[in-house]
This record gives C-alpha cells, structure tokens and sequence, in this order.
C-alpha cells in the first residue's frame, strides 16, 4: 500500500530517485514506526511522515517522523557518532576500543529568566588529571575552562554559547556531547553515550524548542544523582556558591 511520505528533494538527492519511488510505493517503508523527533508511534499509511536522513562520512541511516514534528531532511552527523547510533540500533558494540573517561550525565530542565531550559550535568566519576601532571590534582574544571566553559557564579543568568560544541540528539535519544576537532577538523566526541540516553518528553520538548543545550560540569562528587529536579537546582546553586561550577550552551544537532 502506497505510504504517506514526504521524501525531501535533499533526502531524493542522497538516496537516488529509484529508492525514493520504493519508499513511497511502500515497498521499503515501515507502517508503523517510531518518530526519530518525539519517539511516539506513527504510522505512514494514516498521517504525513517525514523521511530523515541521518548522513556520516561513509554511513547513513534512513529514519522516520511525524510531518508535524519535523520536516523531511538530511541531518548530517559525525561518522562515529552514525557508527554508535547503528551498534545502538544492532545491539553490536566495538571489539577492543579505547577506554574513554568515564563522565556521569544527567539530564533536567532548569528555570532561568522565567524560562525553563534543557540541561545537562557532567560530572566524572573520578578525578581528571591533566595529561602528563601525575594525577595529583583534579584538573578537571580548570581544562573546562580552558576549553572556553565559564564558571558560573550565579544560576539566574544564562551561560553563552561555546563556538563549535554541540549536543547530539538522534532519534530521539542523546548520544553526544561534540567539540572542536583538531586543526578544525569538524567535530569529536567529548563525552559519548555507551547506550543511547532516553531524556523526558519535556525536555526534548523543550530542546527543540530553544535549539540549545544548557551543559554545566562539576568535579567528582559535587552532585551525584538527584532524584528530583528541585534537587538537581539545590546541587547545582551550592555548587556555584562553592565556586565547583562551569557552564556553557550549546547547539542542539540533530533532533
């Protein structure tokens, strides 16, 4: 049965004119599906769906959403964050990758000039060392700085944005948080989910509303998992009066 596809001229472009008249003859579509933006079932022989693209260096994956969350379109992506999101998908991790160091994420939404704000709390679970110092000091908020975070000394005020640092949201899960590559060459990993992270409806609402990302750091043991977030606002208030807090927004990739 033909499908309710809306195949963008970019999407057409990526995947030919053959594979596109497949998909919306209905050979190649699912029915029913999850949508890629607000990850409720949709299904293609009853409502408008978007056809999306999500495009690496060598890989693509090709998704759906309803036509009233996001536009048919090409998201294009770093390629080993497109790798995790396949291994996510086949359940296939890697053999005998490096270790990365291991950052704690949690996810909230925080009020700041009467707006409430996707965020992300980033503390490691050890401390950071800097490269080549020994490990005797935990380094980690003065490399944020570094970096271009700011510390914040007071919650009520947005963090700026930090040029080329993204957060990575595909199919409606967070995948990444991406920096600056060497010698500007696109974008890395800074902190990667082992397992895609599922994040509130609320939030993710709220994400692709503003476009950006709210991400604060701490040194180990400043926050630790809060179960409520007035709590996770508490941790984060005392630690900026501590003087334990950088801060930066960031733009939301994908969707």
């Amino acid at each position: 049965m033909p499908r309710m596809l809306d195949v963008s001229e970019d999407v057409r472009a990526e995947i030919g004119d053959e594979e596109a008249e497949r998909l919306l003859a209905g050979d190649n579509a699912p029915g029913s599906y999850d949508c890629t933006s607000c990850r409720t079932p949709g299904d293609s022989e009853q409502e408008r769906t978007s056809t999306v693209l999500f495009v690496g260096e060598e890989t693509a994956v090709l998704a759906f959403a309803h036509a009233s969350c996001i536009p048919s379109q090409v998201v294009q992506v770093a390629e080993e964050q497109l790798q995790g999101a396949v291994r996510s998908i086949t359940g296939e991790e890697p053999a005998g990758g490096p270790e990365q160091a291991v950052l704690g994420i949690t996810s909230g939404l925080v009020l700041i000039e009467g707006d409430l704000h996707p965020a992300l709390v980033v503390e490691p679970t050890v401390p950071i060392a800097r490269p080549g110092s020994g490990g005797s000091s935990d380094e980690f908020l003065p490399l944020l700085i570094e970096q271009g975070f700011v510390p914040v000394t007071d919650m009520g005020r947005l963090p700026s944005v930090l040029p080329g640092w993204s957060v990575l949201l595909a199919m409606g899960q967070l995948h990444a948080v991406l920096q600056p590559g060497p010698g500007g060459s696109g974008s890395v990993s800074w902190w990667q989910a082992h397992q895609p992270l599922q994040v509130t409806e609320g939030w993710r609402a709220a994400a692709n509303k503003s476009q950006r990302v709210l991400v604060f750091a701490v040194p180990v043991g400043v926050i630790g998992q809060q179960p409520r977030e007035d709590l996770l606002r508490d941790a984060l208030e005392k630690a900026a009066a501590d003087g334990r807090l950088v801060a930066a927004a960031m733009p939301l990739a994908g969707t």
